[in-house]
């Protein structure tokens, strides 16, 4: 079964990963570990931290009336 969410902030981003992450059973330095990265990087998107990257991103979608949606398919393993 797969859940499809809209996105439409850094901070509805980071609760659909959370989300997706859970779903699939890994904890955040799991994940870190599966991308090479850090436990302190997944957690600041989870939490939806600003970056002028994101800020611009979504400021991008807003003004041209772009959306976003993200679904999670549990249990895919692609790589």
């Amino acid at each position: 079964m797969s859940y499809t969410g809209k996105v439409t902030s850094p901070e509805s981003l980071g609760r659909i990963l959370q989300q997706a992450r859970l779903l699939n059973g890994w904890s955040q330095r799991e994940l870190a570990a599966r991308i090479g990265t850090t436990q302190r990087y997944i957690w600041e998107i989870e939490a939806g931290k600003p970056s002028i990257f994101v800020e611009r991103l979504f400021a991008l979608m807003r003004e041209t009336g772009t959306e976003l949606t993200a679904t999670i398919d549990p249990g895919s393993d692609d790589e």
